[in-house]
């Protein structure tokens, strides 16, 4: 049963909050040592993950999630190694806090430093995605936060198993378990009460879909960091490599269509449709890949449907993607500046000034030459894992690893000195 006891829920966010202040004074090591029994515990209770797991993807079938979100709900024996691998990476990597931003010396003496600073509690709403209970649990214990998780019922048994062995692994480390808790047996109000959580909650990071983030940004009285949607395009002009080309599309498209880095549209030149449309295409058509093209493409490529106008824009998480011959550059950029999410942009290109043009005008959190769309993601950028992909402009874009989850403040030493 759903519990509604506020009090109940005060009290979960007032333990993590006095966990945040434990976790914020601890050492490097300290934390280390709780990452890597976190790794070890997860990979030793694989099969209770799994199992608690299969119950929710089999509840998700039964109630019709699609493809897409049944792929992010399921954690196989393969993808529990990797989380418990990212969070051994997570503990390799330097510790933030403390860390020097600037200093200076003033001229009366006084001396003046800018160190990062957990933010204390960091809320996290997302839905589907049970590997975010473990990225967030890591990348909060290594910047010093404590974490409070709502999970959404899609990923209850799973979330749950997952917070569990955490909790486990904290204590056995030494800290306090409330440094990761989850929030999802008060349901839906549990989120709503999160988000009106200002003064026990220092930041919230929803993860998941446009409808999701758009409520929290709209409704949250506690500061929020953006995630966005992936409206991902990648375009190919007229001295496209079709190799590269080839290999590129369809790793963007292809490896793993639920996420938020995958291909939704592809942009070709006109110039160039004729020679890099067959092959680029007729490889995903081969891959189950659905073309949903416009005019000029459908006359280049026959196997193919026609996009409804909603398509260009539109985030499919499965197999489809739409496609759409332009003029030039111009007209193609001028289409991402309409559609975009504002996520990962990729150009497939030789032309020097072409490749530096896009790069200067596309407006993304990352955008990239000659690379698949896929490399927009913390553990490949090197951060162990992510709390997410900000689409926003303050305080973090792009994928947020360590750095993104403190914030700063000056520490000031004197010797007696006054302002006059």
């Amino acid at each position: 049963m759903v519990s509604t006891d506020t009090a109940s829920f005060t009290q979960k966010l007032e333990a993590a909050q006095a966990a945040s202040i434990v976790l914020a004074t601890l050492s490097t090591d300290a934390k280390n040592v709780a990452l890597y029994a976190i790794a070890d515990a997860l990979e030793a209770h694989a099969g209770e993950i799994v199992a608690a797991n299969d119950r929710d993807v089999a509840r998700g079938k039964e109630n019709g999630l699609t493809d897409g979100l049944i792929d992010r709900l399921t954690l196989t024996p393969d993808r529990i190694s990797g989380l418990s691998a990212a969070v051994r990476q997570v503990a390799t990597l330097a510790d933030p806090v403390g860390q020097v931003v600037r200093g200076m010396d003033m001229p009366n003496g006084v001396h003046l430093t800018q160190v990062r600073v957990p933010f204390g509690v960091v809320g996290t709403i997302y839905e589907a995605r049970p590997n975010v209970t473990v990225d967030i649990a890591a990348l909060a214990l290594k910047s010093g936060n404590a974490a409070v998780l709502r999970g959404g019922s899609a990923a209850e048994h799973s979330n749950s198993a997952l917070v569990g062995i955490i909790q486990t692994a904290l204590v056995a480390a030494g800290l306090p378990s409330s440094a990761v808790v989850t929030i999802d047996e008060f349901g839906r109000d549990g989120a709503k009460q999160l988000m009106a959580a200002r003064g026990l909650v220092d930041v919230l990071v929803p993860r998941g879909s446009a409808d999701l983030i758009n409520t929290v940004v709209r409704e949250s009285q506690v500061p929020v960091i953006e995630t966005g949607a992936g409206v991902v395009h990648l375009l190919l002009d007229e001295s496209a490599n079709l190799e590269w080309a080839i290999d590129i599309v369809h790793n963007s498209k292809v490896q793993r269509p639920s996420v938020c880095n995958a291909l939704e549209t592809l942009l070709v030149v006109e110039s160039a449709a004729d020679r890099l449309l067959p092959p680029v295409l007729s490889k995903l058509r081969e891959s189950g890949v659905t073309i949903r093209a416009d005019e000029k493409t459908r006359r280049i490529f026959p196997d193919s449907v026609a996009a409804e106008p909603d398509d260009f824009g539109r985030e499919f998480y499965s197999l489809d993607l739409a496609v759409k011959v332009v003029a030039d550059l111009d007209e193609a950029i001028a289409h991402i500046r309409r559609y975009s999410t504002k996520h990962t942009e990729s150009i497939i290109t030789n032309d020097v000034a072409n490749a530096e043009r896009f790069l200067a005008e596309v407006d993304s959190a990352a955008v990239m030459i000659n690379a698949s769309t896929r490399f927009t993601d913390g553990g490949e950028f090197g951060f162990g894992a992510e709390v997410g992909i900000s689409t926003q402009k303050l305080h973090a874009r792009g994928p947020m690893g360590l750095p993104e989850l403190t914030s700063t403040k000056w520490l000031v030493r004197g010797q007696g000195q006054i302002r006059r």
